[in-house]
């Protein structure tokens, strides 16, 4: 399902602390708002990564309802079924989003958050996703533009060589672009679309952009001709700016309601 980044457990950890910030906090109450899931129902959560927005929808729907997680780091499923453990009606399993192991027509709902701008084959995998929904059933989609993505630095060149190295583990970089007739081309019929806006003016733990740039740090040595000490600079600068007032982030993520006709 990904390219490029592998989700050990350290790394998975370190989703897991950037997804309990308020930023995502707020983006999973808009998405499972949107998704509108109630007692009873049937829900999919592809890419459910450490199982929060999962947990949350296990406690919606009830015993009398079900949520299947799926995710192709198996760090990532530990977490989702430690987290989801009391809740019997939650279970989770290895799989990919181009090639879901569930029944026809099997969930009334479905939610895909930061996944597919990592999926190669986008047709087959919305395919996918239109099989198992029964029909009238609902999806929601949350990917990410990252040609909006804003971050004040005073050394530029720096910042374009890890950006461009950083790109090097997307498939589809802007895939909200094109979600849209995509959806309508496997079809779907498309609902609401919004935009969840990411804002960090201040340097700490509880911001996104604090923990997703450790991640992208990382990632980028070697890459691009980026070395560790270019990449520990880049981090250090935004230490400087927050300890300045002067820090900045800001990026869109886009959220896509569908629905298979009934």
């Amino acid at each position: 399902m990904t390219r490029g980044i592998a989700f050990d457990t350290a790394a998975s950890r370190s989703v897991e602390a950037a997804y309990l910030t308020t930023d995502v906090v707020a983006q999973r109450v808009e998405v499972q708002a949107a998704l509108d899931v109630r007692p009873g129902e049937r829900v999919l959560d592809i890419g459910s990564g450490p199982g929060l927005l999962a947990e949350a929808l296990a406690s919606t729907v009830g015993p009398a309802g079900r949520v299947c997680g799926i995710d192709t780091s198996e760090p990532m499923l530990e977490m989702a079924r430690r987290r989801c453990a009391a809740h019997l009606h939650a279970e989770f399993e290895h799989a990919d989003a181009g090639k879901l192991p569930f029944e026809d027509s099997s969930f009334d709902a479905a939610v895909s958050t930061q996944v597919y701008e990592y999926v190669a084959d986008m047709p087959s995998a919305l395919a996918e996703l239109f099989r198992v929904l029964r029909p009238g059933g609902r999806v929601a989609i949350v990917d990410t533009d990252y040609d909006s993505l804003v971050i004040h630095t005073e050394h530029p060149e720096r910042m374009a060589r890890v950006l461009t190295a950083w790109d090097e583990h997307f498939v589809h970089r802007g895939l909200p672009r094109v979600l849209a007739p995509l959806l309508r081309d496997a079809g779907f019929a498309l609902g609401r679309r919004s935009t969840i806006a990411i804002l960090n003016p201040e340097y700490h733990p509880n911001a996104f952009s604090f923990h997703l740039t450790r991640m992208m740090a990382a990632y980028v040595v070697g890459r691009c001709g980026v070395s560790s000490a270019e990449a520990d600079a880049w981090l250090d600068e935004f230490r400087e700016l927050g300890d300045r007032g002067e820090y900045f982030y800001s990026l869109n993520r886009y959220l896509f309601l569908a629905q298979r006709p009934g």
